[in-house]
């Protein structure tokens, strides 16, 4: 069991530091439960990663559905991510719903559909990293979680969407189009004209609608974020760098099509450390 905590530990670290980082301020008891839930996150949101092509990605999809649908019962499956999910699951009683929303929201990464408008964006986030966030939650303290969900919802379109323009290059690169068409098209753009070549000339602006949307949703969780209790702050801990990652956005000299801004080890621990103990001031 202890091997398989640390590949668990190892797998969160190593797709997700900014996650991995937040752990370490939850409460040592709970820190299990939320790196399963983030090792599960990053083995399904890095499938098309790992095996490229559709098909055979919707089949792991599928074995991870029918993994969280068994019935519990103590026996080992032997996948570590997946053992230590399942007793996640168990021992915090999370709505295996919530699961099976995540997984079918992630099958829209497997191909290179364009996403329709900024609706299905929202429902895209809200169905993956706000409900992670709402798991993590959960698990932490399931009596205050409920009275914060529609929080985390603000919170996981902020921060998923800050993702999505971190990853603009390698999504571009293979010809996958996260940013809605309806914007792109305010943006006298096309999902075909934006990931080809340099984007074209409403490459830019898209992408400015796509932060200033991010900005939108980071703005609402600010507003009600001072009252989070103690026991929930590390769920929402990874929102402390969004901001900061937006702001070099805005910032740089290098456009977010061309290159992923990054943020030193030094300034995300600062922060991190400061909303941990702190929280959010009243907006």
């Amino acid at each position: 069991m202890a091997e398989n905590t640390k590949v668990v530990m190892d797998t969160v670290r190593a797709a997700d530091h900014d996650r991995y980082l937040s752990v370490l301020y939850a409460p040592e008891n709970k820190r299990d439960a939320l790196f399963s839930l983030y090792a599960f996150n990053a083995e399904v949101a890095g499938i098309r990663d790992r095996i490229h092509e559709a098909l055979p990605g919707e089949v792991r999809l599928q074995w991870w559905r029918d993994v969280i649908a068994a019935e519990e019962d103590r026996t080992q499956i032997g996948h570590p991510v997946a053992d230590a999910l399942r007793a996640a699951i168990s021992a915090h009683r999370l709505p295996k719903a919530a699961f099976e929303n995540m997984l079918e929201a992630r099958i829209f990464d497997l191909y290179d559909d364009p996403m329709p408008s900024r609706t299905d964006l929202e429902g895209y986030c809200g169905e993956t990293a706000a409900a992670l966030i709402q798991l993590a939650a959960m698990v932490l303290d399931s009596v205050q979680a409920p009275r914060f969900a529609e929080l985390a919802g603000r919170a996981g379109c902020a921060q998923a969407m800050t993702g999505l323009l971190l990853l603009l290059p390698l999504h571009r690169k293979r010809g996958q189009c996260f940013v809605p068409a309806d914007i792109l098209a305010a943006a006298g753009s096309s999902p075909q004209e934006f990931v080809a070549g340099d984007g074209g000339p409403g490459a830019e602006r898209a992408v400015a609608a796509m932060i200033a949307l991010a900005r939108e949703h980071l703005s609402a969780f600010e507003q009600g974020a001072f009252a989070l209790p103690v026991s929930l702050r590390p769920a929402f801990l990874p929102l402390a760098l969004t901001r900061a990652y937006l702001d070099k956005m805005d910032g740089s000299r290098h456009s977010p099509l061309d290159s992923a801004v990054r943020l030193s080890a030094l300034r995300r621990h600062w922060l991190l450390f400061r909303r941990a103990t702190r929280g959010w001031p009243v907006a």
